[in-house]
Formats: structure tokens, C-alpha cells, sequence
């Protein structure tokens, strides 16, 4: 049934599929890899989405009042743990798209990005971006497959729509700021994961970036 499911959804979605946008020219120079080990994909992009279960849209005031608070708690948050359960928190109300549709093509591009079938995923995002260009995790979620495909200028520009949504998104910006160390640029990764702690100072991926690349800045400044 849900071979059924993904024919008739991918069917469908061809016929609403428009021209893809041309990254920007300014991407273009994301595309070449770094030629040192690649860093793997940023941890706070690879949290499992929460179970879907039904095709209620969301009350679009409440949900961010709810997120609002959320983040509040999450600037505050001083202890790890705690840190991480509000970003958990959060987490479930980016996944939730408000369309049982766009959430079942969600979990199974996940499940194929699991899998490291990455045009699959790519297929199911495509449809997700399409039928849902205001949901922030489509985006961010299509970033992380062209990460992991290499394919850069598409990630950032994936990566800057999310944050045109969602300027909060400390995954999207973990995300810019791994892309911008692996091809050379360290300041303004530096200044992405800056941005990022301003977000999420608990995130230990952040902290741990900062202190390195400032040291590794301060000892070669050109």
C-alpha cells in the first residue's frame, strides 16, 4: 500500500512540478569539495521526525506563540540536557507540516536519506518544497541530502530559504557553517556558529566549532 501511495504522490507531483530555480550565482562557489576528510553531515540535521498522525492544519498563531516560548527556554538554558529537550521540542514543531501528505513524504524521504538512497530523497523533497514552499524543514531537510551528495551551491541555497522562514533554525545554520569550513571560508563559518549559539547556546557542536576555529584563526590570521 505505501508502494501504492508513493507512485500516485510522485505522480502527482510531476504534474505540479515547475522549472527548478537556478542557484544563485553567488553559490556557484560552493560546488568544489575540500579535498581534506569531508565533515560529516551537522548532528542537530539528523533528528528523527516525530510520528505523524493526522492532516489537521496547524493553528498557525498558537504553534508559534508555542515555539516563541520554546525558544525562550532554549536561550535561557544553561544545562545540556535540559538544552537538548527543548531543542527536541522544537525539533517536532518544525517537522510538523500541518498535511499528512507532505509529512508521509517526509518520513519516507528520511527513511531513504537513512538508507543513503539520496535521489530518492530528493524526489520525495521536491514534492515537499513544492506542495509546502512556507514549511521551514522542507527546505532544511533538502539542504542536508545536497549536502551529502557534495552538491554545495544547492545546500546554501536551500539552507537560505529555510532561513528566510526561520531565521532561528540552528540546524540550517550548523549546516552553513559546516559548509562554509569544509571549503576554506573559517571566518564566516566562525560568524555562522556565533549566530547559531546566540540561538542555541547549549549546543555543544557550536561551542566546540567556536573554541577550534578561533584558535585555528588566531594562529594563522591570513
Amino acid at each position: 500500500m505505501q508502494t501504492f501511495l508513493r507512485f500516485v504522490i510522485l505522480s502527482a507531483g510531476v504534474a505540479l512540478a515547475m522549472p527548478a530555480a537556478h542557484a544563485q550565482q553567488s553559490a556557484q562557489e560552493f560546488e568544489e569539495p575540500d579535498p581534506e576528510e569531508p565533515l560529516p553531515v551537522p548532528e542537530e540535521n539528523l533528528v528523527a521526525p516525530p510520528p505523524v498522525y493526522d492532516d489537521v492544519p496547524l493553528a498557525a498563531e498558537r504553534e508559534r506563540t508555542r515555539l516563541d516560548d520554546l525558544f525562550v527556554d532554549l536561550k535561557k538554558a544553561r544545562d545540556r540536557r535540559y538544552a537538548a529537550s527543548v531543542a527536541d521540542s522544537i525539533w517536532s514543531e518544525w517537522f510538523r507540516s500541518g498535511s499528512a501528505t507532505v509529512d508521509l513524504m517526509m518520513t519516507w524521504a528520511n527513511e531513504a536519506f537513512d538508507e543513503k538512497k539520496y535521489n530518492v530523497a530528493l524526489d520525495f523533497l521536491d514534492q515537499v518544497v513544492i506542495r509546502a514552499p512556507d514549511f521551514a524543514e522542507g527546505w532544511n531537510r533538502r539542504a542536508t541530502v545536497h549536502y551529502s551528495m557534495d552538491h554545495f551551491a544547492k545546500s546554501m541555497t536551500d539552507i537560505e530559504r529555510t532561513l528566510e522562514l526561520e531565521p532561528r533554525h540552528f540546524g540550517a545554520l550548523a549546516g552553513m557553517a559546516t559548509i562554509l569550513e569544509r571549503t576554506g571560508r573559517k571566518q564566516a563559518a566562525l560568524k555562522a556558529w556565533e549566530k547559531a549559539l546566540s540561538v542555541y547556546p547549549a549546543m555543544q557542536s557550536a561551542q566546540d566549532a567556536v573554541i577550534r576555529l578561533s584558535d585555528e584563526l588566531a594562529a594563522d590570521p591570513a
